[in-house]
């Protein structure tokens, strides 16, 4: 197993070779950042569009987060945006991989590159100034919100958790405030009740993958930052990173809260409750911690009408009373250390015994 540092050095190059210098060719020079693995559909849509015998761009190098340890066996390994890149044939040396964007050696290789655009997708970094006066054509950033809506770090999983009926995808210059920059393209999308933050995440940046595919014409020309429609700031809302103590759920509030708390949450951090078991033939209780993965809203009945806080069983899902005479219907669910089940293998596992909520 190699190490982190052995990882970062194969896929961080610090002195550009003759090799790795410009490409001569006419083709525009295009630097792409990104990280997860949403951000290598972007770079797929890249990889396809430049190799059109009529394309105007080229990806010339890749900015992406440093290897790191993932999984369970904690080994250390490239991003998916760097693994996406290396299984499709792309020069090692030309996967950049700062801790920081601003770091001088970095910044000193970006320069010698001469890119002309650069497009940035969940990369996971601050640009600073310095690394923005660069590209001679800008910075370019997919973001999945209908800006200003949603600026920040987690724009999918605020909009879940607001309960929006309504999203989309902006394609949008970067500035240095945060998701303020003049707007080229939007993208809108209905969405109903169900779906949930990584699917959600996913198609935005399907949807933006082609927006910014028919968008580069008019950014490499130079027509699209005349035309780009700046932000309103009095209408901004703001989409802070998802902390795992937001994770737990409280049963006293309305279950549509709850549910879309659920959604937006799906994946990381998950949301949490706990519930008490008890054994109806001694009357012995205990507290368990549970995973909720998947719910719905309840229509069956109110709140009020179930006795003491019990929580029923009741046409393969578990049904909890919850505030403003709500209640919320689970419908799979997981233990500590367990997989995740249904809600009907979940009873029968309890063998009788009863569940209330805290």
């Amino acid at each position: 197993m190699l190490s982190s540092s052995v990882m970062i050095r194969r896929f961080c190059t610090f002195t550009l070779t003759a090799s790795s210098s410009p490409s001569t060719s006419n083709k525009k020079r295009l630097v792409f950042l990104g990280s997860p693995q949403v951000s290598a559909s972007v770079l797929d849509a890249l990889f396809n569009a430049s190799a059109a015998p009529d394309s105007l761009f080229q990806v010339t190098a890749i900015v992406t987060q440093p290897p790191s340890g993932r999984d369970r066996g904690r080994k250390v390994m490239p991003s998916p945006v760097a693994q996406h890149a290396l299984d499709r044939g792309f020069p090692s040396d030309m996967i950049f991989t700062p801790v920081k964007a601003g770091e001088e050696a970095f910044l000193f290789n970006f320069k010698s590159l001469e890119p002309e655009l650069c497009v940035t997708a969940a990369y996971g970094n601050i640009l600073p100034t310095k690394f923005l006066n660069i590209p001679s054509k800008g910075t370019v950033n997919i973001h999945p919100s209908l800006l200003p809506l949603y600026r920040g770090a987690a724009p999918v999983q605020r909009a879940l958790q607001g309960g929006v009926k309504e999203t989309g995808v902006s394609l949008a210059y970067t500035v240095r405030k945060l998701d303020a920059g003049p707007v080229i393209a939007r993208e809108r999308v209905t969405i109903d009740d169900q779906i949930k933050a990584p699917d959600l995440l996913e198609l935005l940046f399907n949807l933006g993958s082609k927006l910014l595919i028919r968008e580069l014409p008019s950014i490499f020309d130079g027509s699209a930052s005349g035309s780009a429609e700046k932000q309103d700031d009095s209408k901004a809302t703001l989409a802070p990173k998802i902390t795992p103590e937001e994770s737990w759920l409280s049963f006293e509030e309305d279950a549509h809260v709850l549910h879309n708390k659920v959604r937006a949450f799906a994946g990381w951090p998950g949301t949490r409750a706990r519930l008490k078991v008890i054994d109806p033939s001694t009357g012995e209780s205990s507290i368990i911690e549970l995973k909720i993965i998947t719910t719905r809203v309840y229509g069956g009945i109110r709140s009020q009408d179930i006795e003491a806080n019990e929580v029923l069983y009741t046409k393969g899902s578990l049904v909890i009373p919850c505030g403003v005479g709500t209640a919320l219907e689970v419908l799979e669910i997981q233990l500590p250390g367990k997989r995740a089940v249904n809600a009907a293998a979940f009873w029968n596992g309890l063998r009788g015994q009863m569940l209330k909520k805290l």
